[in-house]
């Protein structure tokens, strides 16, 4: 769990005034904004590229929503893909202007020109889209602290235990800045030192227009050291991935009781091929589900006529094909005792659309037809079904061991 500074802070018994002061606190208007530009000159629109099955944005987002501290949650962007994702995950949009949306632009001025349409935000939670181990545990702990202790501004910061050195030009000597060479400390014996990792800063807007985003009555939020993933320096987005897989936030996980798959040509060759075929391609992990009590089916795919050739549907065709799934799947749920809350559906075509718009866990290959990207909260990273289910499935089985672990 985070760590509050909470030198000085002892706890006293409020005097009325006080308690007065604290009610008017806890009437502001309290608004997350992520900044999200579309002119990521590093990795293109890298604020919406996939990450472990989510745009890097929804994350953050995510964390937001989920700890229902904020009376708004906002996105300011220039970019029609990026206001596509903000709203997808239920944020608010501020199309910025192009005056904030430049490589020189600070963050400051672009929250500035935020606040000048939204006056009746008193205190900005300013989110890092590059942070996707945000929880919402995290901006509990800050939005607490400011209501009950009247802060103008807290920033995250994590703690890092680097011995550093002055830099110095070629046949300089060289001097120590945080440590005695002499009396060089074993590291469980040094606290180290604390460092802004970037996570988020919240200030007043009555802090915020004085052109200063730390300052009045400051203090810092300490953050765990696994939580402080920065995707502006880990760039190496596999590895990124495997951090935020393991620690990121997953949202309000359910247990899921059933997991629906679309069974096109691919998957139909596969099950129909002999074991070993099917094991290498993943469907060995099927057995782990089902160990799980988690009930697997198939819906047959339907596009094609019945001397089997392909066919393209009319549209009264292709919502009757949508609804019998629906049907069926809907049978499943009742025969189970469940509700769509415990289900997982994989998909890549509009028959699927209507499975997904109800499941909890929406799962769909990177090139799915794009009304289905719309609704998946999973993404997989490869192309066609048969080698994105394995995938899906991973996904699945991560889902419910957070659960077991109580770590969303």
């Amino acid at each position: 769990m985070g760590r509050v500074n909470t030198e000085g802070l002892k706890a006293k018994r409020a005097t009325p005034g006080v308690r007065q002061s604290q009610r008017i606190r806890r009437k502001q208007h309290f608004a997350a904004l992520v900044l999200a530009r579309g002119g990521s000159k590093g990795i293109p629109l890298k604020n919406i590229k996939i990450l472990a099955g989510t745009p890097l944005l929804g994350w953050v987002l995510r964390a937001a929503l989920d700890s229902e501290q904020f009376d708004s949650v906002w996105v300011s962007t220039d970019h029609d893909d990026i206001e596509a994702v903000a709203r997808k995950f239920g944020a608010q949009v501020h199309r910025r202007s192009a005056q904030v949306s430049k490589d020189t632009t600070s963050s400051l001025d672009t929250i500035l020109e935020f606040l000048e349409s939204h006056k009746e935000v008193h205190v900005v939670g300013h989110l890092q889209c590059t942070s996707p181990c945000l929880h919402p545990r995290h901006l509990k702990d800050v939005v607490k602290m400011f209501k009950e202790e009247q802060y103008d501004s807290v920033f995250s910061v994590v703690r890092h235990h680097h011995f550093r050195w002055k830099e110095v030009s070629k046949g300089e000597l060289t001097q120590p800045l945080n440590l005695n060479p002499a009396k060089r400390p074993r590291r469980q014996d040094w606290r180290g030192e604390l460092c802004e990792n970037g996570s988020f800063y919240f200030a007043t807007t009555k802090l915020i227009s004085t052109n200063c985003l730390q300052g009045g009555k400051i203090t810092y939020y300490e953050m765990e050291s696994e939580y402080s993933v920065d995707i502006d320096v880990d760039i190496d987005w596999p590895i990124a991935e495997q951090r935020v897989k393991r620690y990121g936030y997953y949202g309000k996980i359910a247990e899921i009781k059933l997991l629906v798959c679309n069974l096109d040509e691919q998957l139909v060759e596969v099950l129909s091929s002999n074991k070993r075929n099917a094991d290498v391609l993943g469907f060995s992990t099927l057995q782990l589900l089902k160990n799980r009590s988690v009930s697997v089916e198939f819906l047959p795919n339907t596009n094609t006529s019945k001397d089997g050739s392909k066919k393209q549907p009319s549209k009264g065709e292709l919502m009757e094909i949508a609804q019998s799934k629906l049907s069926t799947v809907e049978s499943l749920v009742n025969k189970l005792d469940i509700t769509w809350k415990n289900v997982a559906c994989f998909g890549n075509t509009e028959y699927d659309l209507e499975c997904l718009k109800r499941a909890e866990v929406r799962g769909a290959p990177r090139d799915a037809a794009p009304p289905v990207l719309e609704v998946a909260n999973y993404i997989c990273t490869q192309n066609g079904a048969m080698k994105s289910w394995e995938e899906f499935v991973e996904h699945v089985l991560l889902l419910l061991e957070k659960l077991d672990n109580k770590s969303p």
